[in-house]
């Protein structure tokens, strides 16, 4: 299986000169803003969207300070917006370590996720790169509308299956899709082959988001156990969503019933991820995820074979099979 390291190596010398680039971007005056600033840095992620953009950039002309500036865009609103989200789901943790919420409390959270999102904002009209300003404007408002459909229908529990599609290419794709788009654009002023990317990285995300879904109802952990958060939310995602959809009324009714009274019981928790499982939701969730990978793979064989694009479908590739 392709590591992640191997995906990298086109680019390793730019996400090299990308660290420092980011960290100072993650600066501020302020101690006390300097410090959790600081404490993010520290335990930051695998930094996927950069990676994005280094390969889409080198795709299609090569590399230069711009695709710099598009990938610290892209990872100060993706940073941003993790920190909004712990605040909104009430989550404690943060890639295995506390979240900016759980030690600083929400208004701190969210007044952070509002100045990190500003730098990026900032950034790119100190270079008077307007046309990245659109492309990331675009997916904060995308952003915002997914996770309030999301919510709105966590409510009232009325989900379907394109109702479903357009949270996630909202909420989720819409970032992997301005990582391919502000990349190509940092390397070209064609607009077509910016859009395109645009598309080609919305199906990677909606593939990538379906990945998400998946792990929630499979063993993980030292307990081995899946976590169920999302019944315990009450965000009913595509494996449950295809049992519901197959099931009949009053299965549903039932369902959706527990999903709404009981969905912080573990012993109810537990039995809905094992009628998932029997019933071969992950199996269909699955199927539909690699639908919308091979769609992305066939976007960008439209273009030139090149190290870059190989490494753009290892990428699409590991999305789908990575472990977490």
């Amino acid at each position: 299986m392709t590591t992640i390291n191997k995906i990298k190596s086109p680019i390793q010398q730019e996400l090299n000169e990308f660290e420092p680039y980011f960290k100072k971007s993650l600066q501020s005056d302020i101690p006390l803003l300097a410090t959790i600033l600081n404490y993010m840095y520290r335990t930051k992620g695998k930094q996927l969207r950069p990676i994005f953009v280094f390969l889409s950039a080198k795709l299609h002309g090569g590399t230069n300070e711009y695709s710099k500036l598009a990938a610290c865009s892209v990872e100060l609103l993706h940073t941003a917006t993790l920190v909004h989200d712990d605040v909104v789901d009430e989550s404690y943790e943060r890639r295995g370590s506390f979240s900016v919420k759980a030690l600083w409390k929400n208004k701190l959270a969210v007044l952070v996720g509002d100045y990190i999102l500003a730098r990026g904002l900032l950034l790119q009209l100190e270079h008077k790169k307007y046309n990245f300003l659109h492309l990331i404007s675009r997916a904060v408002q995308d952003m915002a509308e997914g996770e309030i459909l999301q919510m709105k229908k966590s409510r009232k529990l009325d989900i379907d299956d394109e109702t479903y599609f357009e949270i996630i290419r909202k909420k989720t794709a819409s970032l992997i899709a301005t990582s391919m788009a502000i990349g190509a654009a940092s390397a070209t002023d064609n607009e077509e082959i910016v859009e395109k990317m645009y598309k080609i990285g919305q199906d990677a995300g909606i593939a990538f988001q379906i990945k998400d879904d998946i792990f929630d109802y499979q063993a993980k952990g030292i307990l081995g156990k899946p976590t169920g958060n999302d019944i315990k939310e009450k965000k009913i995602t595509l494996p449950l969503l295809y049992v519901l959809n197959n099931a009949k009324s009053s299965e549903r009714k039932r369902v959706l019933r527990l999903i709404k009274r009981k969905n912080k019981n573990s012993e109810i928790v537990s039995e809905l991820i094992q009628m998932v499982i029997d019933k071969r939701g992950l199996e269909y969730a699955e199927t539909k995820m690699n639908e919308f990978k091979e769609k992305a793979i066939k976007g960008l064989k439209e273009f030139p074979d090149c190290e870059a694009r190989e490494s753009l479908i290892e990428l699409m590739n590991y999305i789908s099979t990575r472990k977490k």
